[in-house]
Parts: structure tokens; C-alpha cells; sequence
């Protein structure tokens, strides 16, 4: 792989401080030196990369990622395709999402088991392109709930969700997603807007099975996250363990207690997007129109998201973006619209949202604290940006911006030729 020196940027490394002029050495796939002086790092074999008038920073971490979710318009789109179609659906995700500046997803689930593990092998071989991957496993739901789509006179075995019932069932369905090489454990632990019978303040699943699912996987070292919206929901996964909690809409004056008392061992990711485009008329072409979304309660839902959140983001809540992207008014590679929504919902400076993009991924993506951050010894997963997206994020939904793509040492995109030229001009 060689070393590689980048030289004359605008660095932001994602540690709180403000950006700076200099040079980055990588060695292999390793940051190896930062020099706060131009010009100061030894370039002898180094391959150069001209970072002038573009801004370095640490790659994205999609924090809520469906690989294999490819416009999907109803759990049909889930259910029956065959797993040879949707391998390619989740290879065609992956390389989606580090075009758009995403070197790293943290998987929630995928439309079958072992999508997401497949395509992470096949990254890690280096024969396709892709970010790096913690694979998300198929979710696990119970009788009744969200992700059931069985009836008594159509079971519809397989899809979307494995459906568990007490904590014995619940141990072999994570011993097996884990068997199967699973990196992170998705629970659908509360209801969801688009399941009438389970709306999303009630919660199906009980403590003892999200209990028995967190020990489980926690003694494979593999991580848990959960569907969770509801109030109760919320709790129990707090009192289990869970590692990552997905939505959290509804909350009280306790449970934000237990989350900030919680926040060193977790992360939250809202998911604001899918309803946002529900709201803004962007889903009305698939039938979701602002009305019908007001009638599903998905309009005082977001209203509760911001509100939630804010006070979250207030008490130093771990937040990553991530806005269950996949769908198909939410599409694969616009997942950087998030920080923008985080910034317009929740109250954060530009600057904080791209924290939670990069520093606060990095650190759920890897316990080793290597991962989100331009600092000697980090992974090199880095961006030159035309522009600074410290101070306008909006410039993260750009790709033409993203000057160069570089992924665990590895380069998956450089124009900086076509930049200097374009500068020069």
C-alpha cells in the first residue's frame, strides 16, 4: 500500500479544535504524522497528494445503515426478491455510500441474514468497492409486531424479521445471527407508524428477551442496537444494555435521565430523514403524501423527535447520523442530508453535526478508539472537500466536492488534479 503524504490542506480533524493548516503523512493504512507546518514531513516514495485549497477531514460513518435497502417502497421489496438479486442490491449500497463520502456504516439490518456479511467479506478481500462495515443482522421481532407480516392463513416465513417469543428463543436466534457472522444484533423492540395494531408508543418486546439477546451477543462481542420509539421501549433498553438505540421519539423527564447517566456506554441515532421526506412531500410519488403521513402520526411524531433530541443533544447524548436511508424517498448516497437535519431539527452547529458524522461514528464503529479522527495512529479514512463543510455541511450532499475519497489507506476517488486546475484557472 506504500505511504502517502497530503500536503498544504485546510485540516479539520474531528478533535474539537479549530481547523488548521498542514501536512498529513499515512503510512500504509495508518495516519503515521501531522505537521502543523507545511512542508515540515518527509516525502521521500511518498505518493503527493496537493490538498491546496481543499479541506481534510475524517470520512463519514453512516450510522444506521440497510445496505440491501434499495428504493424500497413496501416490505414486498424485503421479502421476495432471492438473496443472489439482493446481494448485488447490498454491493451496489455499499459502493453508494463511500461515492457519497461514507468510509465506514454501522449496519442496523438487512432484507436477509447475511447480505451485509457477505458484502463486508468481499470489501475486506478488497474485490469490491466499499466502506468499511460492521454487518447488520436480520431484525428480530415477536408475535404481533413490527416486522411480523405473517397471518394465520399466510405465514410468510422469512421476512422481514425473524419473530421470537421469550427469552429462549431469543438466546438461539442471536447465537445463530452471530454463527452466521453478524457484527451488530437488531431488535425491534417498540412499535412503528406503519404497523396500526403496534403504533409506536406501545412495545411488544419485554425486557427479559431484549436482556437475554444483549447477554447473548455481548458474550460473542458482537453489539446490539434496537428499534425503539416508545417510552417503555426506551427503558428497557437502557436497563438491558442495548449499545445502540434507533428513533427514540417519545420521552420523559426519566428515561432522559437514564440516557444521559447511560451516554459514555451508547449511542442514539435519530433517523430523522425518513419522515422528514414523508412531511416534505418527497414520499408522495410512492404514495406517502404529507396528509397521509399526518395520519399515520408521523407529522407529531418528528415534532417529538425534535424535541427529544434537543434535550438530548443538550445533556451530551453520543448522537450519529443516520436516517434509515433505503427507501425511495430516501435514497442510498443522500445520506449526508442528515447533517443539515441535525443542525435545522435538533440544534446543532455545523460543526457538531459533522462531529457526530465522524469522531462519534468512529467510536461506535470501533471500541479501539482508531477510527473518526485526523491524529497519529488513527485508520485512514479520510476526505479532501472543496469548500469547509465545518462551517456549511451543506456541501456534504455534493459528491462533485468530494475531491478525494480515501478508505483504510486506500484511494477510491482523486480529482485534486481537476481541482488545482479548476483553482488555477
Amino acid at each position: 500500500m506504500g505511504s502517502k503524504l497530503i500536503t498544504g490542506a485546510r485540516i479539520w480533524d474531528a478533535t474539537g479544535a479549530p481547523a488548521f493548516s498542514g501536512d498529513v503523512l499515512i503510512d500504509g493504512n495508518r495516519l503515521r504524522a501531522i505537521s502543523r507546518t507545511p512542508g515540515q514531513l518527509a516525502a521521500e516514495g511518498a505518493e503527493m497528494i496537493d490538498g491546496t485549497g481543499l479541506t481534510l477531514m475524517p470520512g463519514m460513518v453512516e450510522g444506521h445503515a440497510h445496505l440491501s435497502f434499495e428504493s424500497v417502497a413496501a416490505t414486498e421489496d424485503l421479502i421476495t426478491p432471492t438473496p443472489e438479486e439482493q446481494v448485488f442490491t447490498a454491493a451496489r449500497g455499499a459502493k453508494a455510500l463511500l461515492d457519497a463520502g461514507f468510509t465506514s456504516a454501522y449496519g442496523a439490518s438487512e432484507a436477509k441474514l447475511r447480505l451485509a456479511v457477505a458484502v463486508r467479506n468481499e470489501v475486506n478481500a478488497g474485490r469490491i468497492p466499499g466502506p468499511r462495515i460492521r454487518a447488520g443482522s436480520l431484525e428480530i421481532s415477536v408475535t404481533g409486531a413490527m416486522g411480523d407480516e405473517g397471518r394465520l392463513h399466510n405465514e410468510r416465513p422469512g421476512g422481514p424479521s425473524m419473530i421470537v417469543n421469550g427469552p429462549e428463543e431469543m438466546r438461539k436466534a442471536v447465537r445463530l445471527f452471530c454463527r452466521e457472522g453478524c457484527d451488530n444484533i437488531k431488535l425491534d423492540v417498540s412499535g412503528d407508524p406503519f404497523y396500526p395494531n403496534t403504533p409506536a408508543t406501545t412495545t411488544p418486546m419485554r425486557l427479559d428477551e431484549i436482556r437475554m439477546a444483549v447477554e447473548t451477543a455481548h458474550s460473542y462481542g458482537r453489539k446490539v442496537n434496537a428499534h425503539t420509539r416508545s417510552i417503555e421501549g426506551s427503558k428497557f433498553c437502557i436497563q438491558a444494555g442495548v449499545d445502540g438505540l434507533f428513533h427514540c421519539e417519545y420521552a420523559d423527564d426519566e428515561l432522559l435521565d437514564m440516557m444521559e447517566e447511560a451516554r459514555d456506554r451508547m449511542f442514539v441515532v435519530p433517523t430523522v430523514s425518513l419522515f422528514h421526506t414523508i412531511v416534505h412531500g418527497e414520499a408522495s410519488g410512492s404514495g406517502l403524501t404529507p396528509e397521509i403521513g399526518g395520519f399515520m402520526g408521523i407529522t407529531a411524531l418528528l415534532e417529538e423527535s425534535a424535541k427529544t433530541h434537543t434535550a438530548l443533544r443538550k445533556r451530551g447524548i453520543r448522537h450519529l447520523i443516520g436516517g434509515d436511508y433505503g427507501f425511495a424517498w430516501s435514497r442510498q448516497g443522500t445520506n449526508a442530508r442528515d447533517l443539515q437535519f441535525f443542525v435545522d431539527y435538533y440544534g446543532y452547529t455545523p460543526e457538531a453535526a459533522l462531529l457526530c458524522a465522524t469522531r462519534n461514528g468512529g467510536m461506535a464503529m470501533r471500541s479501539a478508539g482508531d477510527l473518526g479522527m485526523i491524529a497519529e495512529g488513527q485508520l485512514a479514512d479520510l476526505l479532501l472537500v472543496a469548500g469547509n463543510p465545518d462551517e456549511d455541511v451543506s456541501i456534504m450532499t455534493d459528491a462533485s466536492r468530494l475531491v478525494m475519497i480515501m478508505n483504510d489507506g486506500k484511494i477510491h476517488k482523486n480529482t485534486t488534479a481537476v481541482a488545482q486546475r479548476r483553482a488555477a484557472a
